[in-house]
């Protein structure tokens, strides 16, 4: 659980650093209901490692980059933490 945490903050927080110096990497679909950058980086970056999004928050320029490697991590953390208790357990 921490693992995870630790990446949906770290990750959000890329986002937000992006947001906040005017690079804009997340676009929201629904522009009516903008949130306020804070939100919407941490929510993209829960959705991404989670579920590779659900299409209300779209990455955009540099922030599609960023959303892959989330992504590629998201997919990667299960089967890591299933080789880790299958080798300690052979132990």
């Amino acid at each position: 659980m921490t693992v995870y945490l630790t990446v949906i903050i770290g990750f959000g927080l890329i986002y937000l650093i992006f947001e906040l110096i005017g690079l804009t990497v997340l676009l929201e679909v629904n522009p009516e209901n903008r949130n306020n950058p804070f939100e919407s980086s941490f929510y993209f970056s829960a959705m991404m490692l989670f579920s590779v999004g659900n299409g209300d928050v779209i990455p955009h320029g540099i922030g599609r980059l960023i959303a892959a490697v989330e992504a590629l991590i998201g997919y990667t953390l299960p089967a890591a933490f299933v080789a880790k208790v299958f080798f300690d357990r052979e132990k």
